[in-house]
């Protein structure tokens, strides 16, 4: 040990006493270059995760990851908005078994916890564009709190819609439908699936291109939704164009007494619409022993929903179709058929029962309208679709 003596101020001294072995309190540089390296490789390491992150993901995402969890004092998180909102966006990337079991689930609790606004959802079963689309226009437009749109068709029209219209990117990821093949019931079936997703949706009317109100909004929706019946037609024909075209290797799941046709265009409530889309047994058989000339849309769920719940159903359409010229299809009106005596004749052409009760008005909807039927509509809708 060494000892040293240092003077200070006024005549005193400390001594301080100081070990032999100085490498004690010095640390050598060849032993931090080591650390130093470590930390350096840790560092680029750090950064190049960053960085790679946040090109994958971006910047925002990263951001949202991070402040997302994070809930003021003052403010609840409502989880149940995620179940309850509308879809943003109607386009996915759900295959069809993805989307039907996705829309097949259902609360059990008749009950809402929330303020839900009953909506009808129009659903356009479409070849290509929408000729008509002025005239429902026409009809929709203020009542945007009681109705949604949904279009499946083979030919995207989403360009020719500016962003306030009514079908502005309304349209949903549609396949080829092909008449009188289970293709078209395929499309139907993916319709109501788009349109189940919407929670507030509780009746879904399926229309094409060639349909036309003949109503105004307010009456359509009171008489839909004051129904105690869905209105889809199922009726047992005995001709060859009904029970003729029943294969008998459908049974036990669907028996001759059982088939039923009916018009494809319907209305019908939610839940039948989801038995329609969660429907794995009668699917089958109606795929591979109704194929032409047996025409599938017309018999698959007016059977089925026959079966299932034959009480729901008022047994007929609420859209008029003229059949009166014979053929495979129904007349088609163009603008020289259009003026007020003709819509006379649809509004007091039939007697049905409403509720129990009978009434003149039985249709709702019309069809089938050539598209130079449209400024002719046009003309006359003031008359019949005035609020």
């Amino acid at each position: 040990m060494q000892s040293r003596v240092f003077q200070l101020e006024e005549g005193k001294e400390i001594i301080v006493v100081t070990g032999g072995r100085t490498g004690l309190n010095k640390v050598s540089p060849s032993k931090l270059l080591p650390l130093l390296g470590f930390f350096l490789a840790f560092t680029i390491i750090f950064l190049f995760i960053s960085v790679s992150t946040i090109k994958y993901y971006g910047i925002k995402s990263v951001v949202t990851s991070v402040t997302s969890s994070i809930v003021p004092c003052n403010e609840r998180r409502n989880d149940l908005d995620k179940w309850i909102k509308r879809p943003a966006v109607l386009m996915h990337n759900m295959s069809d078994e993805e989307l039907l079991w996705r829309a097949s689930i259902t609360p059990h609790r008749k009950e809402y916890p929330f303020n839900r606004v009953p909506k009808i959802a129009f659903m356009f079963l479409t070849m290509g564009p929408l000729p008509l689309a002025p005239l429902w226009e026409r009809l929709l437009k203020g009542h945007e709190k009681y109705y949604s749109v949904y279009i499946h068709s083979q030919v995207s029209s989403s360009a020719m819609f500016s962003a306030s219209s009514v079908f502005y990117r309304r349209h949903i990821p549609s396949q080829v439908a092909e008449w009188g093949r289970m293709t078209m019931c395929d499309a139907e079936r993916r319709l109501l699936a788009n349109a189940l997703l919407d929670i507030s949706n509780e009746w879904f009317i399926l229309l094409s291109e060639s349909c036309i109100p003949v109503f105004n909004f307010t009456t359509i929706y009171q008489y839909i939704t004051k129904s105690k019946h869905s209105f889809m037609g199922s009726f047992d024909d005995p001709s060859p164009y009904g029970r003729g075209r029943y294969h008998g290797k459908m049974s036990p799941e669907v028996t001759i007494d059982q088939w039923r046709k009916g018009s494809q265009w319907f209305e019908i409530n939610r839940e039948l619409a989801v038995s329609v889309v969660k429907d794995i047994l009668y699917y089958p058989k109606f795929k591979e022993f109704c194929t032409p000339a047996c025409y599938v849309d017309e018999h698959y769920f007016p059977t089925m929903l026959t079966i299932e719940k034959p009480a729901a159903l008022a047994n007929r359409s609420v859209t008029w179709v003229d059949w009166s010229r014979g053929g495979a299809h129904p007349a088609t009106f163009g603008a020289q058929d259009i003026n007020e005596e003709f819509f006379s004749r649809i509004l007091k052409s039939d007697n049905c029962t409403y509720n129990g009760r009978y009434t003149s008005m039985c249709s709702l909807f019309a069809r089938k309208f050539s598209p130079s039927a449209l400024e002719a509509l046009m003309q006359i809708a003031p008359k019949i679709l005035s609020s």
